[in-house]
Order: C-alpha cells, then structure tokens, then sequence
C-alpha cells in the first residue's frame, strides 16, 4: 500500500487468450486502463460473504438470548479477521494477478482456506458465550490454509520480479511470523481475559504487517481504479447480507410458509430493510473513492483498513435487522429498546466510516457535514428514545431507515457540487505521479 507506482511492469495477458502457460508475475501496470473486479475476484467475494453471513447470524442469535456483549465481541473479532484476509489477497491481486492456471489454482486453495474459517465461526461464538476460552483452532487452521497459498503467491513474485523481491520476501516474512502467533493464540488454552489481550496484540501486528513489509522497499503497482473497484464490490456483497438479514427477520412475521398474517410490523421490517440497505449502497457510492486514491495514493493504507469499520457497520446492520424480526417474532430475550439499539448502532457507525474516509481521502472538510452528521445521529437517536417511551416499533425502524437519506438529500440538492469542486482541486494541483 505504498505511494511509490514509477516502476517497470507488465500487464497481464489477454482475457482472450488461453494460458497453457505460466504468466511472469512481475507487477501489473498501474495505470491499465479499465480495470475492474475479474471473475475470479467476484468469486472470491462471494465465498467471503458465507463467512459474513455466518457472524451476523450468529450474533443475532447470542443478542437474541440476551448476551449481547458476548454476542458482540464475538462478531467485532470474527468481521476483523474476515476483512483482514480479504484485504490482504485483494492488494496482492491488484498488484500481481496474472490469472494465470498457478495463480488459479493458488486463488481455489485460498478458498478452500475462507471455507474451513467460515466453519470455525460457530465454535468460536459458542466458546464465547460459554465464557471459558475462545475456540478459535477451526479459524486458525483456515487461516493457514489461506495464507500457505497467499505465501506462495509472495514467493513467486519474488522470484519472478526483481523490483518487489525485498518486499514480497517481507510479507512472507512478517505474515507467517504474526501466523505462527495466531497458532500459539488458537491452540494454548488462554482465560477469556487474557485471550482478549493477545488478540488485541496480535491484531495490532496484522494492521503493521503492510507497514513492516514496505520498509525501505518498492511499494507494490497496485491499481487505484481497481482497489476501489473491489472494496465496492465487497461492499456490495456486505450489504446483501442486509437482505438476507430482512428475509431472516420476516418469515416468523408473516404467517409461516404461507404469509397469510402480514401485520404492521413486519410490512415496517421489510420496508425498513430494502430502503437501508438501498440507502447505505447510495451514500457508498457517492463517494469518489477511485478517484481519490489517483490523487492521493499515500492515503492508500487508511482507505483500505479503514473500511473494516464500514464493513463492521453494514454486517451488524443487517444483524440488528435479523435480531428485530426475532424480537418482534417474540423469540428474543431483548427488549425494544435494546432490539432497536442493536440496528441505530451499526448505521452509524458504517455513516461515520464513510464520512471520514471521504473528507480525509479528499483533503478537505465541509461544515455542511456537520449539520448533515447531527440530523442523521438525531434521526437515529431519536429512534432509540421513542422505543424506550413505548412508542411503536414501526415508527423507530423508518426513522431508521431514513438515517442515510439525510445525506443522500443534501448531496442531491447541491453537495455535489462541492465534492467536483474539491476533485478538480486534485487533479490541479495534489496529483502524484505514478
């Protein structure tokens, strides 16, 4: 995630072309025109997302049985490590994909690695909630499958590209160092409290990984264009789980399998969910953030472990939203308040995300920000305040719902205007080369 992009480097092949061979992984160009998610990243995505899934589950279920800070914790830990491996392969892809049948092949057993992680999730929130010791061996051995190839993928651009052999030595170096670490964490039997400790710690060394492997080496080509091309489509995916989390929160309120009882409620439910979820994918892709890695390619590390926020804030969304449907289907433990809470919480936090990415990629503040952030955390404030009061439920969750089209308004009715002024700010005068 470096600023350095003036080096020699090739571009992969021809989609057209059949690669009976082996492509040299010497960096791919980043200035290629066009460059976009390839299927084979989609399809990585959508692996991804069973694990997503599967937390945003799993909370609803603990917060449901009324451990919610149990329930949270899990989830916070199980999202930080799903972005952190999703992170890790989408900035190797953008620099070296050469979608060649070994880099195929690497990418399948990287998978394979997404898959065993997604099925330690159960048993690491299930030891959390027994409050013992966090059983995390399922996960970490999925992260060892995942990294043997992501290492090997390293290892080949190390050989095969003079330029980035000090730095591709040292991702292999630290990632399999702060690996061994996650081995010691899954396999020594550690207290609850102490287990927190070590995995504050040694989440800490995954965020350094990027910074203790550039060093004094060429930072990778990575491609402005296309890193913001997959963080919106693991976005996207994110925000399906919205979707998923309306169906899962419903279906208990509409009568059973032949939804004939439609009440208030759950119509309030459905309508909340697609209308957040549509709400949160507008405000995403308002932002500019393509562009805004072109002029300021330094801001690439906080751009891309900054978002782990606004993922956090889409899953828990689309949990809170599963966790209303069990309360409202009277298979929680929570109250209204706490249901509704458990919604208000992660929109704004996935709304506070976007806002500072946005205002720090682009350099500047706007003061209408301001005024927009205080009606958007009044709206959902407010929401928390009603349910408290014992006002309904259906009136909590549109105030809800309406939170992002605080700013969808302001930047339809005139806020765009000042985002293109500070673009063409950019491109006049704080572009780096690259």
């Amino acid at each position: 995630m470096s600023a350095d992009r003036t080096e020699d480097v090739s571009s992969a092949p021809s989609p057209s072309e059949f690669r009976r061979r082996l492509v040299p992984m010497r960096g791919r160009d980043p200035r290629e025109g066009e460059r976009a998610s390839t299927p084979l990243e989609l399809l990585f995505d959508l692996i991804f997302v069973v694990a997503v899934g599967m937390s945003a589950a799993q909370l609803a279920d603990m917060a449901a049985e009324g451990h919610i800070a149990k329930g949270v914790f899990a989830f916070l830990f199980a999202m930080f490590a799903i972005c952190v491996a999703w992170i890790s392969f989408s900035w190797f892809a953008s620099s070296f994909d050469t979608d060649d049948w070994l880099y195929r092949t690497l990418t399948m057993l990287t998978m394979v690695g997404v898959v065993v992680f997604a099925l330690g999730l159960p048993p690491m929130f299930h030891s959390v909630d027994a409050g013992h010791h966090v059983d995390t061996r399922l996960m970490v051995i999925g992260y060892i499958v995942m990294r043997v190839p992501l290492a090997a993928q390293w290892w080949r651009a190390s050989r095969q590209s003079g330029r980035y052999r000090l730095v591709a030595l040292r991702n292999i170096r630290w990632m399999l160092v702060v690996q061994a670490g996650w081995v010691v964490f899954g396999f020594v039997p550690m207290t609850l409290a102490v287990t927190v400790v070590i995995g504050v710690l040694l989440g800490a060394c995954e965020l350094l990984i990027p910074v203790l492997a550039q060093g004094g080496a060429n930072g990778t080509p990575w491609h402005p264009d296309h890193i913001a091309d997959r963080y919106s489509a693991f976005a996207i995916i994110t925000l399906g789980e919205g979707i998923v989390g309306t169906i899962g929160s419903s279906q208990g309120l509409l009568g059973g399998a032949a939804g004939e009882a439609w009440s208030w409620n759950a119509v309030a439910v459905v309508i909340t969910g697609i209308g957040l979820t549509f709400g949160m994918w507008w405000v995403y892709f308002m932002m500019p953030f393509g562009v805004c890695l072109q002029y300021r390619p330094t801001y690439g590390y906080f751009f891309g472990y900054g978002h782990i926020l606004a993922f956090v804030g889409v899953a828990g969304a689309g949990a809170g939203l599963h966790i209303l449907g069990l309360y409202l289907d009277g298979g929680s433990a929570l109250t209204e308040t706490a249901a509704v809470t458990l919604l208000a919480f992660p929109v704004a936090l996935y709304l506070a995300t976007i806002y500072t990415l946005h205002d720090v990629l682009i350099g500047r503040f706007d003061p209408l920000h301001l005024i927009n952030l205080a009606l958007t955390v009044g709206l959902l404030a407010g929401a928390i305040v009603l349910s408290a009061v014992g006002a309904p439920i259906s009136i909590c969750l549109l105030l809800i719902m309406a939170a992002p089209f605080v700013t969808i308004i302001a930047y339809e009715a005139g806020a765009h205007r000042w985002q293109a002024a500070q673009l063409a700010r950019l491109a006049a005068g704080q572009r780096v080369p690259h």
